[in-house]
């Protein structure tokens, strides 16, 4: 694996170093034209005639330059005459359509031909990595030239967009009176906010803390899953519903949640494949990629793993980066960012804020979740939002015009004050108006809705009828609603879990409703289909695997050592065809499965629950951890029965007792994936330890009737034990076949059942991953925000 990095490592310096020598050289050319022409050296404008008279007849090759035409970008465009032949236009820095293909053009366009005397049979396709590479790095190197040569970072990105040649497409987002209410609590949380978020602009949401800035964001972007959503919602002008566009939304949440045991480089491509269109030229992905790795500043640790609690890897704000890149890089139209520069310092917010500005400048909509930005940083957005307590908009307009704004309300922000912590304060009642001691932050939305015409909603009428002269009369109401509300909380004990009981329901309907509906897609984006996601899933899981050799070398270690033990403690009797040692496999190979197989989904859960929010196969995800880990079902009953079977020696064959122990391992895996998808990681494993204990327990009550016998039919360590035992007892024959008939009739067993036994605990491993399936569809949906 070090070596295939290193040599992905050398095949991008090397391509990196080509082109800037082509950039270098081009500069060199320009330089040179420019003092030649200082001196006054002889260039023709499309004229060999004129070039050929004022270099005299000769028959060595003649040169001439012509300077006459310029390029779209205003730049000269160098055109050479050799023997009267005008070679093609060259531009300095490679930005001209008209220059040789092969240097600017992705390398699956570049023709090949092939066949004798030069005659061109049929066009190869080139599309090795070094010339995707080269493709690849030429394009951000243009950006990177003419960004020093431009005045302005926006007159920059609308030159790349021309190479680029195509525009995201726009996602215009209008909202009037929109609330927003907790599922059977019903309480507000957001009030009645009118505005909207223009695609090509960065809008930062601003607030104290409480005020709803991530709950107004999760509505717009259609995570809001606990709550419901009154008011109107316009996508580009159409009541849409916003999972029509789920394909091109992009939502970074506030925690890090990347896979800790993949490189910076592997997460962002895993992104790119199954959420960029399948229409996508490999050159363009590179591309794409290779790009957000430069603007992001990844470029020195795109080979380090992120880390995880055990392992440290990167740093936290360069994990940071990486999480806001995992969706800048599946190039969307709606990018939805929740805090993206907390705990980074200066440099790396600006790295963030220039990244989302070239974003908002092919035609994205971004909004932000902000907390105290620096001036600087607060001036790269374009529009910022104010949200008082209680959900209410207090601003929302340019970022010039804040300030002017609120100094119409009598706010003035003082000097050496950075401007957004002053209002906060403000909002927050830290800080108050000079000469207006009386001042209430609750009229600061009222004003506003009144600055804009917006209708005044019931319960803010009051405090508007009083604003003008300021009475007391607000406070005096809210210790009326104080008493009312304190006592509409004495309620009884049932009610209150009746109460609770219908919220859980609700919200779990709501989310069973939304699995099973289906939204007309009209993001006109046509992304990797199953078998594509599955396959790379496989791929990914395969790699973490590998990765996590050590601890899969401890667990085989542990399985050895448990069968040594065993077979040394337990030795095999005649008298009870061997029922005894094999219970206490039962408990401990069972123990020991599903407890490694806890890792399987427990550690990914919060890396489920973000994919399956922007639009990965739940099924191929299910399907390819399960898939991978039929490599463990297959190899662990191999290492423990190959010290087992040698120090208890039954009198089963190996082949038989391997049979049965993977038949069981299968079917505790599937168990311990419920337990790994429904509960958290402490109590899963309490139920591992626990479940195995008491199904053997009741598997090995002899003598049992009514409850107690159907329910030995329903645990996995009855079919296991008989089909153990059975195996054992074919092997007695001549004077011990009284002793096996007594043995089995005692126990209930049936010398046939052999394969059934095998039948019922694979049918119980598949039900039991059908039903975690299930779980992982519906299970903790509204925390994936």
């Amino acid at each position: 694996m070090h070596i295939r990095e290193k040599r992905k490592m050398k095949t991008r310096q090397k391509a990196v170093r080509q082109v800037q020598e082509q950039f270098n050289a081009a500069e060199r050319w320009k330089s040179a034209f420019d003092a030649a022409k200082k001196i006054g050296r002889s260039f023709s404008r499309r004229n060999s005639r004129n070039s050929r008279e004022l270099s005299g007849p000769s028959n060595s090759s003649r040169r001439s330059y012509d300077i006459g035409r310029r390029s779209s970008e205003g730049r000269p465009k160098f055109n050479m005459i050799i023997d009267g032949v005008e070679v093609p236009s060259i531009d300095p820095l490679c930005q001209d359509r008209n220059m040789d293909e092969d240097l600017y053009k992705p390398a699956e366009m570049t023709p090949i031909t092939t066949g004798p005397s030069g005659h061109a049979k049929k066009q190869a396709i080139a599309q090795t990595k070094s010339q995707i590479l080269r493709y690849a790095y030429r394009e951000i190197e243009k950006e990177k030239a003419l960004q020093s040569k431009q005045a302005s970072w926006d007159a920059v990105i609308h030159i790349g967009n021309d190479l680029q040649g195509q525009r995201r497409r726009r996602i215009e987002i209008k909202f009037k009176d929109l609330s927003l209410y907790l599922k059977g609590s019903g309480k507000k949380i957001l009030c009645n906010v009118t505005g909207q978020l223009s695609p090509g602009r960065v809008t930062a949401v601003m607030g104290p803390s409480g005020a709803g800035k991530t709950t107004f964001l999760n509505a717009l972007a259609g995570k809001a899953y606990s709550s419901t959503t009154t008011g109107e919602i316009l996508i580009n002008g159409r009541p849409d519903p916003i999972s029509c566009y789920k394909k091109i939304i992009g939502f970074v949440p506030q925690d890090d949640i990347v896979h800790g045991n993949l490189t910076v480089e592997e997460n962002l491509w895993f992104s790119a494949r199954y959420r960029l269109s399948v229409n996508m030229s490999k050159a363009d992905q590179v591309l794409v990629v290779e790009r957000i790795i430069d603007s992001l500043g990844l470029g020195p640790i795109r080979n380090s793993r992120v880390g995880t609690v055990e392992k440290r890897g990167i740093s936290g704000g360069q994990r940071k980066r990486v999480n806001v890149g995992l969706e800048m890089v599946m190039e969307p139209s709606l990018l939805i960012l929740d805090e993206p520069t907390s705990g980074l310092d200066s440099t790396s917010s600006q790295f963030v804020l220039k990244a989302l500005r070239r974003e908002a400048l092919v035609g994205v909509n971004v909004g932000v979740v902000l907390h105290q930005p620096s001036y600087g940083l607060f001036k790269l957005f374009d529009d910022v939002m104010f949200l008082a307590k209680g959900g209410r908009t207090v601003y929302l307009g340019p970022v010039d015009e804040v300030e002017a704004y609120f100094s119409s309300m009598g706010i003035v922000v003082p000097e050496r004050i950075n401007p957004p912590d002053h209002i906060m304060d403000v909002l927050e009642g830290i800080c108050k108006p000079q000469n207006n001691s009386r001042f209430d932050p609750k009229t600061l939305p009222i004003k506003w809705m009144q600055h804009n015409n917006y209708p005044i909603p019931p319960d803010l009428r009051g405090i508007a009828a009083n604003m003008s002269g300021l009475l007391d009369t607000t406070r005096s109401a809210g210790g009326g609603d104080e008493s009312l509300r304190s006592a509409s909380m004495r309620k009884s004990f049932i009610h209150d879990f009746f109460h609770e009981c219908k919220s859980f329901l609700i919200v779990r309907w709501d989310d069973i409703k939304g699995m099973l509906s289906r939204t007309e897609d009209l993001s006109d984006r046509c992304t990797a289909g199953f078998w594509s996601q599955f396959k790379l899933i496989i791929m990914r899981v395969a790699l973490q695997r590998f990765r996590e050799a050590r601890l899969q070398m401890q667990d085989y270690l542990i399985l050895l050592l448990c069968g040594a033990c065993l077979g040394l403690i337990t030795p095999s009797k005649d008298s009870s065809l061997g029922s005894n040692n094999y219970s206490y496999v039962i408990i401990a190979l069972s123990l020991l499965c599903m407890v490694s197989a806890l890792r399987t989904f427990s550690n990914d859960k919060l890396q489920y629950w973000r994919e399956s929010a922007s639009g990965i196969n739940r099924v191929a995800f299910f399907l390819a951890k399960d898939t991978v880990d039929h490599f463990n079902t297959l190899l662990k009953p191999v290492v423990f029965m190959s010290m087992f079977y040698f120090f208890n020696n039954p009198r089963s064959s190996f082949l038989e007792n391997y049979i049965v122990t993977v038949a069981m391992v299968y079917c505790v895996t599937g168990i311990a994936y419920i337990f790994a998808i429904v509960t958290a990681p402490g109590p899963a494993q309490l139920w591992s330890v626990f479940l195995p204990i008491i199904f053997t327990l009741i598997a090995t009550k002899r003598d049992a009737k009514g409850f107690l016998r159907n329910l030995q039919y329903l645990t996995y360590s009855h079919w296991s034990l008989e089909a153990y035992v059975v195996s054992n007892a074919k092997m007695y024959s001549g004077v011990w076949l009284i002793t096996r008939c007594v043995t089995l009739y005692a126990a209930g067993y049936n010398l046939n059942h052999w394969i059934l036994c095998l039948c019922v605990l694979f049918i119980m491993g598949f039900v039991t991953r059908c039903i975690s399936l299930l779980c992982l569809m519906l299970c903790n949906r509204k925390r994936q925000h």
